[in-house]
């Protein structure tokens, strides 16, 4: 097996784990914790938020190693937006670690909210609404806009490069760009449908699917 059909298949498990760990990862941890009011509930479920930020972490470390293993093959048809692609991702990890430390920060504020004798339920439910709001709003600048951004300049250079077939990769960046248009409405706290962001998730299933059964063109690898 050559090394660009190790890296086919090694892509498309990340795609995969990255996709799987963020949404079950948000899940665990939404679960808990929905409003300010729940703060007790957090160290009540400790574990499960613990549970929640591993996952989250690994989707993070999913990202950046796509990147880190898709960058020598993309550089060769255009460096320049393989560097941005990278550059997208890398922060995109970045911001999913940020709100994978709120939810740990949350669990800290959780056990002192109980073990105080007399709380502020005021106080704590600020600093609660504080957290969560950094969370909600690092999902908004990460998984929405940063990874439409990176989805748009990943699928353009896979275009362009015949990596895979045309239409795979023309589905991708439409889902990027409904994607994108669906982040920046919502930072405005505007209603949009949610189904905007269905065609990208859907795509990178069925390009991780392509990547570990297929793996590149080989006349486009030539």
């Amino acid at each position: 097996m050559d090394s660009y059909r190790k890296t086919a298949i090694i892509v498309g498990v990340l795609f995969i784990a990255a996709t799987v760990t963020s949404a079950v990862g948000g899940l665990l941890i939404a679960s808990v914790i929905l409003a300010p009011e729940d703060l007790a509930n957090v160290s009540e479920n400790e574990n499960q938020v613990i549970v929640g930020v591993l996952l989250e972490l690994t989707w993070a470390a999913s990202a950046v190693g796509i990147t880190v293993l898709m960058f020598p093959i993309l550089k060769k048809h255009n460096e320049g937006l393989a560097l941005g692609y990278v550059g997208a991702r890398i922060f995109e990890g970045f911001i999913a670690t940020i709100g994978a430390i709120g939810a740990l920060l949350l669990i800290s504020l959780s056990q002192e909210f109980v073990k105080a004798v007399a709380p502020d339920a005021t106080y704590f439910q600020a600093l609660t609404a504080l957290l969560l709001a950094a969370r909600d709003w690092a999902w908004w600048v990460g998984p929405m806009l940063v990874f439409a951004l990176s989805a748009l300049i990943f699928n353009y250079l896979l275009y362009q490069s015949k990596l895979i077939p045309r239409w795979l990769s023309g589905w991708g960046f439409i889902g990027g760009a409904l994607l994108l248009a669906e982040g920046l409405v919502g930072m405005f706290d505007l209603t949009i449908s949610a189904f905007l962001s269905a065609p990208i998730a859907v795509q990178e299933m069925v390009l991780a699917a392509w990547l570990i059964v297929k793996g590149f063109n080989p006349s486009a690898i030539a």
